[in-house]
């Protein structure tokens, strides 16, 4: 049974390249890769995968830009497999990333979703330990050296408290994505929409610790430039209003509190404040300020 991989591209052929290279380097055979190009008006990748001649890679490039939510909606559409994986076009996977995930879902066939283990890298690749990341992993997400399966509302009331999970690293039951769709509205944080409409319907997240991903951030992405302006928390405090109302009427009242509270959301737009303040860039500094603060 192949793992399903698709790369929804837009961005630095450089990084794309090195992606479809790590999914080339797998110590395991049983993937196939579809790059679904969003009309990127440099066309070295399309020369690049096609110099490859992969026999696994397939390239689709569209006619017109649509964005990332198309994109991504085109991604679930054409996936064969049992269980699929949306790959960021900077990351990347390590040799045992689809033997991690394939062994995961063996086990626990139940599994809505598989989050393995990640590390955070920068712009070169250098192993970094941001803030969010360490106050999240360490602080928010559930303990474990071994494989655990959550669900139900402390699952939700968890991730409300905290996102923990790292979306280009995760693997879905393609059918149980299908359930759902990729909401209009949330074009920096659908990607915790889906997942949490998928909870609240019902899914398992296996936690498999295994360490079998490389997760990019830098300064250069929509989400690092939007948090730097403080535009990002607008969006983050609108869909947190809207998750709460969706656990009220599951009766998850743990979960509306969470939701409510947004505490390391708060705390995120907080710790922006004194790079805000030194910029002296005042739109910022009220837009992290009620945030942080307001309700």
């Amino acid at each position: 049974m192949p793992l399903d991989i698709f790369i929804p591209y837009w961005g630095d052929p450089g990084y794309m390249e090195a992606t479809v290279r790590s999914v080339v380097a797998q110590d395991c055979d049983d993937w196939e890769l579809t790059i679904i190009d969003d009309a990127y008006p440099d066309r070295a990748i399309e020369r690049f995968v096609a110099e490859l001649a992969h026999p696994r890679i397939t390239y689709i490039r569209k006619e017109h830009n649509e964005g990332i939510t198309a994109n991504y909606r085109s991604c679930v559409a054409l996936a064969k497999q049992e269980m699929i994986v949306i790959l960021g076009c900077d990351d990347i996977i390590h040799p045992n990333y689809v033997s991690t995930i394939l062994a995961g879902h063996e086990r626990f066939p139940e599994a809505s979703i598989i989050q393995p283990g990640v590390i955070v890298i920068d712009e070169d690749g250098r192993t970094v330990n941001t803030l969010v990341d360490t106050v999240k992993q360490r602080c928010v997400k559930p303990r474990s050296n071994s494989r655990q399966l959550l669900s139900g509302e402390s699952l939700a009331t968890n991730l409300m408290h905290g996102v923990w999970l790292y979306w280009p690293s995760l693997a879905f039951r393609t059918e149980k994505i299908r359930e759902v769709d990729f909401r209009e509205g949330y074009p920096i944080i659908q990607d915790v929409a889906l997942t949490m409409d998928m909870i609240y319907q019902g899914a398992q997240i296996l936690v498999e610790p295994t360490v079998c991903f490389s997760y990019r951030r830098h300064s250069a992405s929509a989400s690092s430039a939007k948090l730097v302006d403080g535009s990002r928390f607008a969006g983050e405090r609108e869909y947190f209003a809207f998750a709460a109302s969706q656990a009220e009427e599951l009766g998850w009242t743990r979960t509306k509190r969470a939701a409510k509270l947004r505490l390391t959301s708060r705390a995120h737009a907080l710790a922006l404040l004194p790079r805000a303040a030194m910029t002296r860039h005042t739109v910022a500094m009220k837009a992290l300020a009620r945030h942080a603060f307001g309700s």
